[in-house]
């Protein structure tokens, strides 16, 4: 569906990488959507009064998206497809029941399907708003990380997991980090060494540029990993590692070196850090200092940016936490008046004011659904399809010399409703089974030899592997 880029420039979005833009032939500039908030608040514009609301709308929707490497088969392409619907209401309190009402109805739609499925709280990346819940699949596949805890009350996805971090091999307190000596001195002296060897004991600095060219130094552990979409929410804005120019300029030090001690921008420690004292860059190239502590020797914001880590515990119980690649199947939001403040969408409420729509936006890809029931149904032979969602419910082999006796099974079975697969191929019998198993059907009927003989065919069950005899008259009945 093409768009108008100046919606997505009305709402910020038009600077996403990931967006296709193109020109027509006038020079006018347009979008392919990867997503279609823009488009849904623009022609809500249409409601007028408070009377018209709440309202729901959805559409199946070609998708495009510039993936700069399409990976893992449905998972990451650049052209998809999505259910997407949108709610419409007056206030967060309308707001809040369609969101419910959402993820009740997602609920129902992937337990149908089949699927082991876990609902978690999410970031809510370039959509924005005030909150999101994520659906993920476990699989042997897939592009997020699913964290559970191992006596099941903790659940997220990795991105936002709050987890219990070990504890730091710190050394002991020392006086403020200005007035001490530096670690290279120490070393150079053979004093006290201090702790690089231990990264719990070091605060990494990760310096970024945000959109608007600010340059922001980032804390972690030394031990740590930063977790983009944690440092996305924090910040506010996208970003990109700052180049080696760009952290000489800011910090007077090469990378590797640099600390928050005497930097004048904005530092974003993690919360892991709001304790005890680290070894940290002295922004002199090659020198490190010990004893910096936050609040005491710099001032930070303090943010969960860490990714969590297997030695990680549950923040509730303290137990073993597991980690599972896992597919994003539906995500649902509250986009609150991010799209209908800018575009315009408004309505008169009752009090005679003028007021933006409160949006929600509730997607399911139906490609990852299907790919993550493959990578959940699956034996060494192929798919083993959920009879809610197989693309047939019976797979018909007829064997060489008894077409006549498939087709009149495979009418018999459409007669009662059931949709049929028939393969009457010119091949061998070895290559039907193997093709049906690789298909995975729920159920594989086999009309042979012997059925020319008593009526009847094998009925086999995809899932379990067990077989029984039954008369071509009586199969409807048998299901």
């Amino acid at each position: 569906m093409l768009t108008p880029a100046e919606l997505w420039e009305a709402t910020g979005r038009y600077g996403i990488t990931e967006l296709f833009k193109l020109d027509d032939r006038a020079g006018r500039h347009y979008v392919l959507p990867l997503t279609h908030e823009e488009t849904f608040a623009f022609h809500a514009r249409e409601i007028q009064s408070y009377k018209e609301l709440p309202q729901l709308w959805y559409h199946f929707q070609t998708k495009d998206r510039d993936e700069p490497r399409p990976r893992s088969g449905l998972i990451r392409v650049r052209e998809f497809i999505m259910k997407d619907s949108y709610s419409f209401d007056r206030d967060e309190v309308g707001l809040d029941e369609s969101f419910r009402k959402h993820g009740g109805a997602y609920w129902k739609i992937f337990e149908r399907c089949g699927l082991e499925f876990y609902e978690v709280a999410a970031e809510s990346g370039i959509m924005g708003g005030s909150g999101s819940r994520d659906f993920l699949a476990p699989a042997g596949s897939g592009e997020n990380t699913l964290v559970t805890c191992e006596n099941g009350d903790f659940a997220a996805d990795i991105e936002v997991a709050q987890t219990v971090p070990r504890r730091p091999d710190v050394p002991g307190a020392t006086r403020a980090a200005r007035g001490g000596r530096d670690a290279r001195d120490d070393h150079d002296r053979g004093a006290r060494r201090a702790p690089l060897d231990r990264p719990g004991a070091t605060s990494k600095a990760m310096p970024v540029v945000k959109r608007d060219g600010a340059l922001v130094l980032a804390l972690i552990r030394g031990d740590d990993r930063l977790d983009e979409m944690k440092m996305l929410a924090a910040l506010g804005s996208d970003f990109r590692p700052a180049t080696d120019e760009e952290i000489r300029a800011a910090f007077g030090a090469d990378p590797g070196s640099i600390g928050p001690i005497g930097f004048h921008g904005e530092v974003i420690a993690d919360e892991t850090l709001g304790e005890g004292q680290y070894v940290a860059g002295a922004n002199r190239t090659g020198v490190h200092l010990r004893g910096v502590e936050a609040g005491r020797d710099y001032q930070p914001r303090f943010a969960d940016l860490r990714a969590a880590k297997e030695d990680d515990t549950c923040p509730g119980c303290g137990g073993r936490l597991h980690f599972q690649t896992a597919i994003e199947i539906g995500h649902i939001f509250k986009l609150d008046t991010v799209y209908s403040a800018p575009l315009g969408a408004t309505f008169l409420d009752e009090d005679g004011t003028e007021k933006p729509l409160v949006m929600g936006s509730y997607g399911i890809g139906p490609g990852r659904v299907m790919a993550a029931i493959v990578e959940q149904s699956h034996d060494e032979q192929g798919i083993v399809w959920p009879r809610s969602v197989a693309p047939y419910d019976v797979h018909v082999v007829a064997l060489p010399g008894v077409e006549e006796q498939a087709l009149e099974a495979a009418t018999v079975l459409d007669a009662a409703g059931l949709s049929v697969l028939l393969d009457d191929r010119d091949a061998r019998a070895g290559e039907k089974f193997a093709d049906a198993d690789l298909i995975g059907l729920p159920t594989r009927i086999t009309v042979g030899k012997k059925t020319v003989e008593d009526g009847a065919v094998d009925v086999r069950d995809r899932a379990t592997g067990e077989e029984h005899r039954v008369a071509i008259a009586s199969l409807g009945e048998a299901f």
